[in-house]
């Protein structure tokens, strides 16, 4: 299984980070990397919830929420033909505010091929948007 994490502590309080993480409406006009979001229900994101995420070079997809810790996780996957991505969402408490931590599986029959081809921009995806979170915490 192919994948990839990366961690930032931000100099916000977790629950600060995890209103702007889960606002996943507002992820276009913060996140470069995100062109678009269409929540496929209605509510708050909880275990079930469905969003269409469009992002630059990528194929629209549809992400399913499969597990929710309020406050503190989300985990959320989409399948396509042969591929299952996993991505985690979690913010924990740390001495200087917040450590967020996004995580990344890629599995699957075209798993391997794929993340051979989309590693590298996927890697500069996810440091982009643990930095964009980052910039919306601190600033609120």
């Amino acid at each position: 299984m192919a994948g990839l994490q990366h961690t930032v502590v931000i100099a916000a309080p977790p629950e600060r980070v995890w209103a702007v993480l889960v606002d996943v409406e507002r992820w276009p006009e913060r996140i470069p990397t995100v062109d678009s979001v269409e929540r496929l229900d209605d509510g708050p994101l909880a275990v079930g919830s469905r969003t269409r995420l469009r992002q630059p070079r990528f194929s629209p997809a549809v992400w399913t929420v499969t597990e929710l810790t309020d406050g503190a996780s989300f985990t959320w996957e989409s399948k396509t033909s042969g591929v299952t991505v996993v991505a985690s969402h979690n913010v924990e408490q740390h001495p200087d505010g917040s450590r967020l931590t996004l995580a990344l599986t890629v599995s699957g029959l075209l798993a391997g091929v794929g993340w051979l081809m989309t590693k590298s921009l996927t890697t500069r995806y996810v440091e982009t948007e643990a930095a964009s979170i980052k910039a919306a915490a601190e600033s609120s």
